[in-house]
């Protein structure tokens, strides 16, 4: 139902944490996630853009990870760019450009809660654990719980926050998120599309229909696609608990990852990727008509190289070498390899040749590993495989 916000304007307001804004405006806040022992509040940056009229919204997420620079400027500069259009925006955008201050505050991956990834705590009702939940779980429950729509300024949990948590009107939770990320050192840019896994939580038909929905977004971002490991090793990596994977497969709701070349600096033309995709998604999703897209916004895809293949691919973390070493690399980020090809030599630190290691399937390079030396085991890059799998699989898929 819709209701007039206090100011008497027609439509939703839309709170997070202490943001709230009328139609028709922006307005940017904290949102309280956690007590510090030195006193005062975690809290995340938001920014909430809400258009004249009501409509989907979209979430857009980056700086899980502390040192992934383009990917928290994407997200600032898509609201950036929003902020002169609100009256053509249909809906409403909102922005979490910094998920983990604490990595932020280390320009580091990891947080000093613990050195673990804090993009793999989100919510899955199937997690198990005889431990009370860790800090950063209950960090990324707080925002999962804002982004879905759960937590209402009336609810008992958040009584001790500072700033509670308000939907007002329709349609104020997510209907998309794009979680914005970077990867290794030369990497190329892509976007990970995630298998939709049913079983508990949905039949293989409104797996199908949710996953029908995930990929005209992905497409509308226009960076390369690469589809997510197979459902088996997706478990195994928790990446159903990443922020992406989360309101994909625990809420249904279409989510994506998108990963914007290398980490710790701000690539200026990926970051212009970046942002026009964002707003590719959102003429996609109907939050606005393609003519009211800013003249300062280019088109998605648009100075990005193309995929190198013309088969589907997913995300490989390998191959591995049995020998340890010093990795001599034959190709680069973009370069594609058929299966059999050589993609690394494994050298002594003279520089004697100890092994070789070869791709197993055809596919191409989406980052080299970075460093010189490798152990036993260790992967010498990350590439995108020839992939025959199916998008939409159960979630205890055990696929080769």
């Amino acid at each position: 139902m819709d209701e007039s916000d206090a100011d008497g304007d027609e439509g939703r307001r839309i709170a997070i944490g202490s943001a709230s804004a009328a139609p028709g405006t922006l307005d940017r806040g904290r949102l309280a996630v956690a007590d510090l022992p030195t006193g005062g509040s975690e809290r995340l940056p938001v920014a909430v853009a809400n258009g004249a009229e009501d409509g989907p919204t979209l979430w857009l997420t980056g700086g899980v990870h502390g040192d992934e620079a383009t990917g928290v400027a994407v997200v600032q500069d898509t609201v950036a760019a929003l902020s002169g259009h609100l009256s053509d925006l249909v809906g409403a955008v909102v922005a979490v450009p910094v998920v983990s201050p604490a990595g932020l505050r280390r320009n580091a991956r990891e947080t000093y809660y613990a050195d673990e990834d804090p993009n793999r705590h989100f919510p899955d009702a199937d997690a198990e654990s005889a431990r009370p939940p860790k800090l950063q779980e209950r960090i990324d429950a707080q925002l999962y719980a804002a982004i879905t729509g759960e937590r209402r300024d009336d609810d008992p949990a958040d009584e001790s926050s500072e700033f509670p948590v308000e939907t007002v009107g329709t349609n104020a939770a997510v209907d998309a998120l794009i979680d914005c990320h970077t990867a290794g050192v030369g990497s190329v840019p892509f976007a990970i599309r995630d298998r939709v896994l049913y079983g508990d939580r949905r039949s293989e038909d409104e797996a199908a229909a949710l996953s029908a929905d995930l990929g005209r977004l992905v497409d509308a971002f226009g960076l390369p696609v690469v589809r997510e490991y197979p459902a088996a090793e997706y478990v195994e990596e928790n990446l159903q608990r990443s922020t992406a994977g989360a309101v994909l497969n625990e809420a249904g709701v279409p989510a994506f990852t998108a990963e914007l070349g290398a980490h710790s600096v701000v690539d200026d033309d990926l970051l212009a990727a970046g942002v026009a995709g964002a707003f590719g998604v959102a003429v996609e999703l109907g939050l606005l008509a393609a003519e009211d897209v800013p003249e300062s916004v280019g088109a998605p895809g648009v100075g990005v190289d193309p995929e190198p293949v013309e088969f589907p691919v997913r995300r490989f973390r390998g191959p591995t070498t049995d020998t340890s070493g010093i990795a001599r690399h034959r190709v680069a980020a973009g370069d594609a390899f058929a299966e059999g090809d050589v993609l690394a030599r494994v050298v002594d630190a003279g520089g004697e040749e100890r092994a070789t290691v070869t791709a197993e399937r055809d596919g191409y390079v989406l980052g080299r590993s970075e460093g010189l030396a490798v152990y036993e085991g260790d992967p010498i890059g990350s590439l995108a495989v020839r992939d025959d799998g199916d998008l939409v699989v159960p979630r205890d898929a055990d696929e080769e």
